[in-house]
């Protein structure tokens, strides 16, 4: 009635819409289609243009659309292809649920013309429900004294599905006690044989509801039978010996282990209560529940103490029935105990000289715990020249140098010994052993530098400060006191002391006299640095002292010599060109480097347009034409200066002659100012020279007879006694017998030309102690006879 109803109102709508529009539809028709529920979206219901006679632009042309009296749409049109298709997925018991047949009615409406068709879909039905039971279980209580017949009403399932889909069927799982009868209305429950609780308390039964779809689908329902019974069982244990394990040091309230024990009566005859009948030792660790039988720890359990347990139990119910068994409780082992190290015999110090192997000290090592456990190793720090050995005893233990000491190195180790157990986790206890290690004057004193080079300004102060050496040592305290001795050695025949001296505690070196560089330029020797160990220790140094020149002396003009008794001119004839070479001064400094390097400057001149001088080579050139105008006698004074800071210089005067012939000069030049005056005041110089000299002379011959025949006379004196006499020579003085009083001779060898360009200039370095003296006496003697000489041949 209702579905004729909701098509009745349908028709009504479209009659409605169609007035709307104007017009009445010219045809109506009518199509049928049947599909399956659960079809996917987008699936395929029917061609509609076909099945319609419509052909496809009509229904683009007309609009074609569904015309449906409800939102929910489960069809759509595809236009372009004339077909229909599934627009939602249909769950035909969503849909209509028991009602069969079940089918979707909508409309297809086009325009111009307007046409109106009529569609209905049945939607099938597929088995896609299972038939479910209410509830999961049912539970009966049935007495074992039962009648047999007696029936159980049982529920119903349910399944959605219709037709042969929905439920059919009953079924009870096989048993010797149950049978199920499946009726119209009731599904039951009918008891077929006795029960007995001893054999079987609880029964479990599986209702099926089948339906009758392929495939077939079914659903369950537990059925749980309690059976009822009487008292008439004791308690039995289900063992008479349990064994169980506890770990030491568990804390109270662990549950060892649990026993049990069973009887076959309910209620209060088969309730169960246990207890502990042991002595009171026992009862101190252990306790157990009068309910389910667990055995709990109520005390801590040492293994080093006790390593098992015998618990004595027993089970009674309230009917005073019971039974016993025991417990035996064995104690696990734990690693609870670190190992104990125990120091037995150590040293504090060892020498950096002891040997391999040398014991420094004893450890023993104790763990309380067993097995693994109680098993220890012991290790100490890497890198360390010690080792740890094992004696033949277990658990003792040396320690002993691995490798050699230097304490140069290593002053002091912290050996720190570990020893851990094989447990796990693994314990471990360590302990640190501070050694010192000794002092052994192994290292000699070690110099900054493989040599020395120091430098020092001529005409030095006596006692000044050179520089200073310094040497390390290795070693410790006194093996590291350092003392510095100046190496015998000479310097040109004369002990090195002389020279310099070296503060034995410093290193600091001091000049002892003051150096000429024009004397000696440098020296070496040798500084030994000795440490405090006994043996010493040493090493030497050298060193090499460089003197550094002083602008002090001034230029030494060798050429055109200078002479106060005549006139030396150079002559130049009339016809010389520019730059005709007239003489060259020719001049030489002792000192050395920029303090050397000579100058030359005119100074003065008759006529300064004339004549000029080389700055470098001292060349005096003519710088014009020489004219019958210039005058005969031209007198230049030529400057040379050395290059040293503060300069110094020396003149020279050169006469030259502007002549062409020998006699013009002696006839000029005999009126330069030599009068009477000038010739009898040196005279008079010359004689006042020749007596002093000769004084001088007789005088020095006489005091080195005199210092002969005294030597000689001692020797004599010496060569006839049997008495160890050792001369003495004053200090800075060699063992010579001459009489001489300087210290140094010096030789200059000069090699001159008149172009300064091949000049060379030599100087001779000081001789030794022992050939200066007699160098000194017969120079002075040569020195003497040649003085005289000279006055000699100038007097006359």
């Amino acid at each position: 009635v209702l579905r004729d109803l909701h098509r009745f109102l349908t028709m009504i709508r479209l009659v409605l819409l169609f007035f709307s529009f104007g017009c009445v539809p010219s045809i109506i028709g009518q199509v049928s289609y049947s599909i399956p529920e659960e079809m996917a979206k987008g699936s395929l219901i029917g061609n509609i243009a076909q099945d319609l006679g419509l052909d496809i632009k009509r229904l683009t042309s007309g609009k074609a659309r569904i015309f449906t009296n409800d939102n929910a749409e489960y069809v759509e049109l595809n236009r372009d292809r004339g077909v229909l298709l599934v627009k939602e997925k249909i769950d035909r018991e969503a849909l209509c649920a028991q009602t069969t047949p079940c089918a979707l009615h909508f409309q297809i409406i086009l325009e111009n013309p307007m046409e109106l068709y009529t569609v209905v879909v049945e939607i099938t039905d597929i088995n896609d429900n299972t038939p479910i039971f209410e509830k999961p279980e049912m539970a009966f209580k049935i007495s074992e004294s039962a009648v047999l017949g007696a029936k159980f009403l049982l529920e119903r399932a349910i399944d959605p599905d219709v037709g042969k889909n929905s439920l059919q069927s009953y079924f009870l799982t096989k048993t010797e006690n149950f049978n199920n009868a499946d009726g119209n209305k009731n599904v039951e429950m009918v008891l077929q044989k006795s029960l007995d609780r001893e054999k079987q308390e609880q029964i479990s039964l599986v209702l099926t509801a089948v339906d009758g779809g392929e495939p077939q689908m079914s659903g369950t329902m537990l059925i749980l039978i309690t059976v009822l019974d009487a008292n008439d069982n004791a308690p039995v244990f289900t063992q008479t010996t349990y064994k169980t394990t506890v770990t030491e040091n568990s804390p109270t309230g662990t549950v060892v282990g649990t026993v049990r024990a069973s009887d076959a009566d309910q209620g209060s005859n088969g309730k169960i209560t246990y207890s502990i009948i042991n002595r009171d030792e026992v009862r101190k660790v252990f306790n157990i529940n009068k309910e389910n039988g667990e055995v709990i720890l109520v005390a801590n359990v040492d293994f080093e103490e006790s390593r098992s347990f015998q618990i004595n139990l027993l089970a009674s119910d309230e009917g005073g029935l019971t039974d016993s068994c025991k417990l035996i409780v064995d104690v696990q082992d734990i690693n609870d105990h670190k190992p104990e190290i125990n120091i037995m015999s150590k040293s504090n110090v060892i020498s950096e000289g002891a040997k391999v192997n040398t014991v420094v000290t004893m450890i023993n090592v104790e763990d309380l715990d067993s097995g693994e456990n109680g098993k220890v190793q012991c290790f100490i720090n890497e890198y360390l020249p010690f080792a740890l050995k094992t004696s033949t005893a277990n658990n003792f233990y040396s320690l002993v140098t691995d490798s050699e000491l230097d304490r140069e190195r290593a002053s002091e180790y912290n050996i720190t010994v570990t020893c851990s157990d094989e447990g796990v986790p693994s314990l471990s206890s360590s302990v640190t052993l501070t050694l010192q290690i000794s002092d052994v004057n192994d290292n000699p004193p070690v110099f900054e530098r493989s040599s020395y080079e120091a430098y020092i300004v001529e005409n030095n102060t006596p006692g000044l400060s050179i520089f200073t050496v310094r040497a390390r040592d290795a070693d410790w305290n006194q093996n590291a006191r350092v003392s510095y001795i100046l190496e015998d050695s000479s310097v040109n025949g004369v002990p090195v002391s002389s020279y310099v001296s070296v503060s034995a505690d410093s290193g600091v070196i001091h000049a002892v006299r003051s150096f000429d560089y024009e004397q000696i330029k440098d020296f070496q020797f040798h500084v030994k640095a000795q440490d405090g160990g006994s043996p010493p220790l040493s090493s030497n140094v050298t060193v090499k002292i460089l003197i550094q020149d002083q602008n002090d002396n001034p230029p030494q003009v060798l050429y055109p010599v200078q002479s106060g008794g005549s006139v030396v001119a150079e002559m130049v004839p009339r016809s010389a060109d520019v730059g005709y070479l007239v003489t060259k001064v020719v001049a030489v400094d002792v000192d050395s480097g920029q303090n050397a390097w000579l100058s030359y400057k005119l100074q003065k001149a008759t006529d300064r347009a004339l004549f000029e001088v080389g700055l470098q080579n001292g060349e005096i050139r003519t710088i014009r034409q020489v004219t019958d105008k210039d005058a005969v006698k031209q007198r230049l004074t030529v400057i040379v200066e050395d290059n040293g800071q503060p300069s110094r210089s020396a003149t020279v005067i050169v006469n030259v002659a502007v002549a062409d012939s020998f006699p013009e000069v002696l006839s000029e030049f005999t009126d330069f100012p030599h009068d009477k005056e000038y010739n009898d005041n040196l005279t008079f110089y010359l004689v006042l020279a020749l007596a002093v000299v000769s004084f001088l002379f007789i005088t020095c011959l006489v005091v080195i007879i005199s210092v002969k025949i005294y030597r000689w006379r001692q020797s004599r004196i010496l060569y006839h006694s049997n008495l160890p006499v050792i001369p003495y020579y004053p200090p800075r003085y060699s063992d010579t017998l001459g009489t001489g009083t300087l210290q140094h001779v010096y030789n200059y060898e000069v090699c001159r030309t008149t172009d300064s360009r091949k000049s060379d200039c030599k100087f001779g370095r000081a001789g030794s102690e022992n050939r200066l003296v007699k160098s000194f006496s017969f120079a002075f003697m040569d020195f003497g006879f040649c003085l005289c000489l000279v006055v000699v041949t100038v007097y006359c």
